[in-house]
């Protein structure tokens, strides 16, 4: 009797485990359906009109992020007359076809430090010191010649700045040249390549500083469109940093072939292109329940895509930005084979219990 009760013990118990194991079947199953989820949640449309923000380059993506810059001063564009000032350090060259002997002088300072502006003067060799300070290089260059002409007939002058105390720009970041002087006409652009930027770097993280202030330029649309109306003329303190390819990324995760973080150079990518890099979706991912979460995690955007809208839709139709995240749920039968995979030891481990049981009480 105390067997037979033993017995009809454990297949009580074991009969609570397999409907325990039911209701788990259960629930998974169910939970194959799309969950209830209190964030709103939008299609293939808005991503679309979203997307066409985000073609219209860095300032529109920076407004959809809450981030406004005002606009561009009104004098940006302008060139203005530069002077030379106390401590400006100048390249000055002279030709002659016969007084060589001037001429390798003036160059051998040339090559050595310059000809540094002292009290508002330059010293050069066989003439008087020369006051330039606040005079254009185009005047000092004359005025250069003319102390000359009294010494050496037909000489021809020559004079660009070759350092700058304060009228210069500085450039930190993925650049070669730290500091580029400014002479009134030269632009963003002719800064950038003296500057050797390298092709990959991340124009979208990449900003201008005046004075303190973040100016609206898309470098982006300078460097790889042409776009002249962000050829600003550069001024002296002007800072420029030049972001690595690394410092923007979306991230996609889930049923992809290599979940990863993807560079995002120039602030916006298709989706598409985002999922190949990831390797593409496998035969385990669910194509109908392709997500794109955009914004912060306690108020997020959620796009909930297909495959169809991928491979008909045009790449500028489906553009990422900045921080999203491209989420690709599993299959249910994914799901549901996962879970079995789990649960299967736990019930193998019961039924070899249970069959040592029956061995021993019999």
């Amino acid at each position: 009797m105390k067997n037979g009760g033993s017995k009809t013990q454990l297949n009580s118990v074991m009969r609570k485990i397999f409907s325990l194991f039911a209701l788990l079947v259960l629930l998974a199953l169910c939970s194959c359906s799309r969950p209830c989820c209190k964030y709103d949640l939008f299609g293939a449309d808005e991503f679309v009109i979203d997307s066409y923000k985000i073609k219209q380059g860095k300032l529109a993506i920076l407004d959809m992020e809450g981030i406004e810059l005002g606009e561009l001063p009104c004098t940006a564009m302008d060139e203005y007359q530069d002077v030379i000032a106390e401590d400006d350090i100048l390249n000055i060259a002279i030709y002659h076809p016969k007084r060589r002997d001037i001429m390798d002088a003036i160059q051998l300072i040339n090559e050595r430090v310059g000809f540094r502006v002292s009290r508002g003067m330059v010293d050069l060799p066989d003439i008087p010191p020369i006051h330039v300070a606040g005079l254009s290089l185009e005047q000092a260059r004359l005025a250069i010649q003319e102390c000359y002409y009294n010494i050496i007939h037909g000489v021809e002058v020559f004079i660009n700045y070759r350092n700058r105390l304060s009228r210069k720009v500085e450039l930190t970041g993925s650049v070669s040249t730290p500091v580029i002087p400014v002479d009134g006409k030269i632009r963003l652009y002719e800064v950038l390549a003296i500057a050797q930027v390298p092709n990959n770097a991340n124009f979208f993280k990449s900003y201008v500083v005046r004075e303190g202030v973040q100016l609206p330029i898309d470098l982006y649309k300078l460097m790889n469109e042409g776009d002249m109306s962000q050829n600003i003329v550069m001024r002296g303190g002007d800072r420029i940093f030049i972001a690595n390819p690394h410092d923007t990324t979306v991230m996609v995760m889930g049923e992809v072939g290599s979940p990863r973080a993807v560079n995002l150079p120039y602030g916006f990518m298709s989706l598409r292109e985002a999922l190949v890099s990831a390797g593409g979706i496998p035969f385990t991912g669910n194509r109908d329940c392709i997500q794109v979460i955009r914004g912060n995690l306690q108020n997020p955007k959620i796009y909930v895509l297909s495959w169809d809208h991928i491979i008909h839709l045009p790449n500028d139709s489906l553009l990422l930005m900045p921080g999203d995240t491209v989420y690709v749920s599993e299959k249910p039968i994914t799901q549901w084979n996962r879970f079995i995979d789990q649960l299967l030891p736990s019930c193998l481990g019961v039924q070899t219990a249970y069959g040592t049981y029956r061995i021993f009480s019999d």
